[in-house]
């Protein structure tokens, strides 16, 4: 007979290495960060123990069973529905060098009366801080298995596995109550929750009372216990303490800060031009082949015109993209992006948020959706709605190469000296991103009414090492997410408008032939093929909105792209990509040389002067072109009201501050 699955939670406060366990008992690549808060959803995966089908679930985060934020809300509520998810054992994680702290959750879900076994991890980290822990005494005092554990390291999970395979209601413990029994504790806690989440403020307030009681109970129990288990070598050297004197200093701190995302974009043009080339020549040589192989006609000018140029303008930012997920995955690996939110928070303040909505705004770097969801850990409800609408101001990693592109333009000469201008301006585009965000979190702060008082405490973890093995996981998700999300997209777009490009109504195309067929000027083709262009349904798209965005500096073309990048930002390269790409005899020269070279019909100046490309930069940087990051906002905010007001005040802030632009600088 075939043995019933069991299953496993696992339990801990924000950053004790849920994930990373998770990941080592699963073998799966969740993502792991050193910074709270990076678990914001359920986890699910699966193992084997001996002939044992294991099912084990890593829940949000956590600091204590009463909760404050949205993603320790999902954790206590998926603990008291404990006859919904057939919890077998709780596998509750703590973190060696910060015991006390940890112990309040422990005791409280102990208190659950659920079989407890109790992983002690980053046992190497509290040796570094001259922590030393008797393990035994520990598990007598609590009445529980504890299992030492270096989850980064891989070590001590076999003694766990064996563990979690015993463990049963005989492992079943308690520790304070706060009724008269566990089950009395239980439904004290789930009244707790119902207030929470119906926002009854009195009721809130006055659990809140007997909360601080029970905690403060509960400490002076763990303290005792404390002091028995651990022993602590106070003169032990403490790195974290020495770098956090300058990290978190009121004026070294936002002088490192400032000069880590100059060396990163720096390191964006610097490091990548080269692979770029090749990727571009590539991409240019497989066209190229195409037309030569395959005869002239519908499937040659799919592939060569459409297809190839579509896909190929956005792989060839991959570099970029690499580096800069490769450079921030550092940084949060290390600990350093909590800092960052510590040293802001005075000023986010002044602003309508708080430290911890720094984490979503520079995540928003990356990518605004899972940005978006991370605003879990944000208390105050009405800073975290105002992080969710701001957020997607933020560069994301999908306006890299709109800007790159655009900016290539905008600079020509590369120099040889050892400052790029093209990073010093892509780091101004992402600098006013941030500006724009908090200029718009202003505006809601004075908008929004607020309810209660917003507070921020936050967890600085100890420095680490990044590892190699996280690094590489989490860049691998992000690039292939930007690759094939953004690929399937590109794909369906480029096909598309390939149809639309090289069709028209009715027998345009073929008057078109016949009006040239008496020229025998060097630049027929390349004529008859921009006629063909303008008579095309896509020209007829184009031409439709032309009205609308010719202040801005745009013509007609530009105005294809702008329509397409409405499925995703980074379309709008493949666009651009593939509606030049049609009729251009040189596959071997560059986009941003056939760019600069394009003219105007009416009055001979180039379609892309400095003011068509800064006034494309700022739209770019404020538009919302993203349908996934509006779908997050009302998952988030459960109305439509927000992603219709995020969409309407980003695309109308958007066209005003490319208006300005071009009409100043033209």
């Amino acid at each position: 007979m075939k043995k019933k699955e069991r299953h496993i939670v696992l339990v801990g406060n924000p950053n004790s290495g849920k994930t990373t366990l998770f990941n080592a008992l699963t073998g799966l690549n969740q993502k792991i960060s050193n910074l709270p808060g990076t678990t914001i959803e359920t986890k699910t995966g699966h193992f084997i123990i001996g002939d044992q089908q294991v099912k084990i679930t890593d829940l949000p985060g956590t600091y204590s069973i009463h909760p404050k934020g949205e993603d320790e809300l999902i954790s206590i509520d998926y603990l008291l529905n404990f006859q919904k998810h057939e919890i077998d054992v709780i596998l509750f994680v703590a973190d060696a060098s910060n015991l006390s702290r940890n112990l309040l959750l422990y005791t409280q879900v102990a208190d659950l009366g659920y079989p407890t076994v109790l992983a002690l991890n980053m046992i190497d980290f509290a040796k570094k801080k001259g922590i030393s822990i008797d393990i035994e005494d520990l598990s007598r005092i609590l009445s529980v298995i504890v299992c030492p554990i270096n989850a980064r390291a891989e070590i001590g999970l076999d003694k766990l596995k064996e563990t979690l395979l015993k463990a049963d209601a005989a492992h079943q413990t308690t520790f304070f109550e706060a009724g008269d029994n566990a089950s009395n504790y239980h439904r004290y806690l789930q009244l707790h929750l119902l207030n929470l989440i119906q926002n009854d403020a009195e009721k809130v307030a006055n659990n809140s009372r007997d909360i601080s009681e029970e905690t403060i109970a509960r400490y002076k129990k763990i303290d005792k216990i404390i002091n028995v288990v651990q022993k602590k070598n106070v003169n032990a050297a403490n790195l974290t303490q020495k770098i956090d004197r300058i990290l978190l200093h009121p004026v070294y701190g936002f002088l490192v800060f400032f000069t880590t995302l100059f060396i990163i974009f720096q390191f964006i043009f610097k490091v990548a031009d080269y692979p770029m080339i090749w990727i571009e020549t590539i991409f240019s040589t497989i066209s190229g082949n195409i037309k030569q192989v395959l005869p002239e006609g519908m499937l040659s000018s799919l592939l060569a015109d459409g297809i190839i140029p579509g896909i190929g303008g956005v792989v060839v930012f991959l570099p970029q993209i690499i580096i800069l997920f490769t450079l921030l995955a550092m940084l949060e690996d290390s600990g350093y992006m909590t800092r960052v939110s510590f040293i802001t928070d005075r000023l986010m303040r002044k602003f309508g948020l708080n430290g911890k909505s720094v984490v979503p705004l520079i995540g928003g770097m990356a990518c605004a959706i899972p940005s978006i969801m991370a605003t879990r850990n944000i208390e105050n409800k009405k800073d975290r709605l105002i992080t969710i609408l701001v957020t997607p101001l933020m560069s994301c990693s999908a306006r890299l190469p709109v800007y790159t592109l655009l900016v290539s333009l905008l600079i020509v000469d590369k120099g040889n000296s050892w400052l790029d201008a093209r990073g010093l301006i892509l780091l101004g585009m992402y600098l006013l991103g941030f500006i724009a965000a908090l200029l718009f979190a202003f505006i809601f702060k004075l908008i929004l009414k607020q309810k209660h008082k917003s507070f921020f405490v936050l967890e600085l973890p100890d420095y680490r090492k990044p590892r190699l093995k996280d690094i590489f996981v989490t860049v691998k998700s992000k690039a292939g997410d930007f690759v094939f999300n953004a690929g399937k997209i590109i794909l369906l777009v480029s096909i598309v408008l390939w149809f639309l490009a090289s069709y028209g109504p009715g027998k345009r195309f073929e008057t078109i032939e016949k009006n040239y067929s008496a020229y025998s000027g060097t630049d027929k083709q390349e004529k008859i093929q921009s006629e063909k262009l303008e008579a095309s349904y896509a020209g007829m798209l184009g031409k439709s909105i032309e009205p609308a965005i010719k202040p801005l500096g745009y013509d007609w073309k530009i105005g294809i792209a702008l329509i397409t990048s409405l499925a995703a930002r980074e379309v709008f390269v493949g666009t651009i990509a593939t509606i030049y790409s049609v009729g251009d005899t040189d596959d071997e020269q560059l986009l941003s040389k056939v760019l600069s070279e394009q003219k105007r019909i009416d009055n001979g100046k180039p379609v892309y002067s400095y003011a068509t490309i800064l006034s494309l930069l700022v739209f770019y940087a404020f538009a919302m072109q993203c349908f996934s990051t509006l779908a997050v906002t009302y998952r988030e905010t459960k109305s439509i009201k927000w992603p219709v007001v995020q969409m309407l005040y980003m695309t109308g802030f958007a066209y005003l501050a490319s208006l300005v632009v071009y009409q100043l600088c033209s």
